[in-house]
């Protein structure tokens, strides 16, 4: 009897370890021969955690368990009352298009046996087979953009690195993955680390970088021992590649996740923005040509390198190609990671895919794009995932999470909380963030009070962070406030009482 159980945190927090020690208790009680293999999460965090148990039809399905849930499992599992079926049939999964987490749910996350028989190494091995001129090339003809926000073709940056003489350049992966509603980067590493280690080596063989560094955050514990223990297994294949890597852990600041002050937090320095030029591909960490891509951009490099930059551009619309991993979370019935080429509205993934509010009520807004992105109303439900859409309606796709909220949110504390957010997480080095935002909060607060002078003095300091500040995180920091104006004037006092 073979049964998969995740060791995913999310499945970890939903209680795996203790239906783990009832399966095993459970099992010796019985004289059961129980084959444990532990993977990681499929990204259903409604059904977490999510037993399988193999069969000559495939793995059979059973969640969310506890440990009361197990017994039956011996007893009858064709009648047992978690049964959800075939796992890769149930609709949210079935009806992705998974490429960067084609892996996740389905291998042990630190089996190379398991990795390389699943089309691990595939696209290295190619990617060395080539000039480095040639991977760059071949990465820029995908269309594959920036995944943690900024939508920067990874091509371009990666041919100006290549471009760049020097005689150390540098790989740096961006896991400071601090917006609320995100988790792929952390599923990702807890389900594939092999995968961005594969990921790393073939940028390193396209750019002429020797090393690299994943930078990840404190809070992701299981993620970092994960991480070390994949890249100390792939040595071999590292070498080979003419390549090493190593784990760096922040300390958890939000503005970290902006790539210069992720760069001064490697260098041991404080995590402040630095101005820009000389851009990070020239005059990087420590001074050199520096490469600095988010998890999920040097994740999906391995597949396009195996498969073609044709085959994933097939995916996406417009400038936005390929597949994206959308996190979804917040009052929503069925939340978790949702991989799926660009294109799929708001609309369907919200009210469709994930069943619309886990309260019952109606959808009031979403968020995407992080704690600075914009808020969308149900009639923003038409619009396509694609960042040239989102931002034509004053929105961002960011780093493709969603927070959904029912009708009895009031959008005027969440815009104060925007405004807050940025004035405790601002590292202080341009004023339009550091002062902005404690004003902003200040001049919410008059507003939530009735004082009709404050609106437009609110517009004008939101003018003022997004084209002053030095990064996105006092530039963005607008974009929730302006859209809940926009969109729920209700939901202010001054705009309302003009209304009536």
């Amino acid at each position: 009897m073979k049964i998969w159980l995740p060791c995913d945190a999310a499945a970890k927090a939903c209680g795996a370890e203790a239906v783990l020690a009832v399966l095993k208790l459970e099992a010796d009680k019985r004289g059961v021969t129980l084959e444990i293999a532990r993977n990681g999460s499929r990204g259903m965090i409604w059904l977490e955690p999510l037993l399988e148990l193999e069969t000559p039809e495939g793995r059979i399905g059973f969640g969310p368990m506890t440990p009361a849930d197990v017994a039956g499992l011996f007893d009858a599992p064709e009648s047992h009352p978690k049964a959800v079926g075939l796992v890769e049939e149930i609709p949210f999964f079935k009806r992705q298009t998974r490429l960067t987490f084609a892996r996740c749910g389905r291998i042990e996350p630190l089996s190379l046996a398991q990795f390389a028989a699943t089309e691990g190494w595939a696209g290295l091995r190619k990617a060395l087979k080539m000039t480095p001129a040639e991977v760059v090339e071949e990465v820029l003809a995908s269309g594959l953009r920036g995944r943690g926000g900024a939508g920067f073709p990874t091509g371009i940056k990666w041919r100006t690195v290549a471009a760049a003489q020097a005689d150390q350049k540098y790989i740096v992966c961006n896991v400071d993955e601090g917006d609320s509603g995100s988790f792929a980067d952390r599923m990702l590493i807890e389900g594939d680390p092999f995968c961005l280690v594969e990921g790393m080596a073939i940028a390193g063989h396209a750019v002429g970088a020797t090393r690299g560094y994943v930078y990840i955050r404190s809070e992701y514990p299981d993620a970092i021992a994960v991480m070390r223990e994949a890249i100390a297994m792939a040595k071999p294949f590292l070498a080979e590649a003419g390549f090493e890597m190593e784990v760096r852990v922040g300390a958890g600041a939000y503005v970290c996740g902006e790539e210069t002050s992720l760069l001064n937090s490697l260098e041991g320095k404080r995590g402040t923005v630095r101005t820009k030029p000389p851009l990070p591909a020239l005059k990087g960490l420590f001074g050199k040509p520096t490469v600095v891509n988010n998890l999920l951009s040097l994740a999906a490099v391995p597949w396009i390198l195996a498969h073609g930059a044709k085959a994933y551009e097939s995916f996406g619309m417009d400038r936005s190609r390929g597949t994206i991993p959308l996190q979804i979370g917040g009052n929503v019935k069925r939340g978790g990671l949702f991989e799926t080429g660009f294109g799929i509205t708001l609309g369907e993934l919200v009210e469709d895919i994930c069943g619309g509010t886990a309260t019952g009520r109606p959808v009031k807004a979403v968020q995407v794009g992080g704690p600075l992105g914009a808020y969308h109303p149900v009639s923003d439900y038409h619009l396509p995932f694609c960042y040239e859409q989102f931002a034509g309606q004053g929105g961002l796709v960011g780093h493709a999470g969603l927070v959904v909220h029912d009708e009895t949110a009031d959008m005027l504390k969440l815009a104060r909380f925007a405004m807050e957010f940025c004035a405790i997480e601002s590292c202080g080095t341009c004023t339009p963030c550091r002062i902005g935002a404690v004003r902003g909060v200040e001049v919410i607060d008059r507003i939530a009070a009735g004082d009709a002078s404050a609106m437009p003095l609110l517009d004008d300091l939101c003018q003022t962070m997004k084209l002053g500040s030095l990064c996105a995180l006092g530039g963005f920091t607008p974009y929730p406030v302006q859209s809940a104006i926009r969109h729920f004037p209700a939901d202010f006092p001054t705009l309302r009482e003009a209304a009536e």
